[in-house]
């Protein structure tokens, strides 16, 4: 049986957590950043779960 292929695309923008989860990080940081908070920008940093939908959409793309 071949390996399994890693779609390139989706392993720079996803990651696996140690529990199998994928955490994806967040949008919205990367222009017109002077008319968003302090706070706004700083939460932005933080990586994010992908919710389950999302998931098991995704979940064959990055093995």
């Amino acid at each position: 049986m071949p390996k399994m292929k890693t779609n390139k695309g989706a392993a720079k923008r996803l990651r696996r957590t140690g529990t199998g989860k994928l955490r994806r990080y967040r949008e919205g940081k990367r222009h017109l950043a002077s008319s968003k908070s302090t706070k706004r920008k700083r939460n932005l940093r933080k990586p994010a779960i992908l919710v389950p939908g999302d998931h098991a959409r995704l979940d064959h793309l990055v093995p």
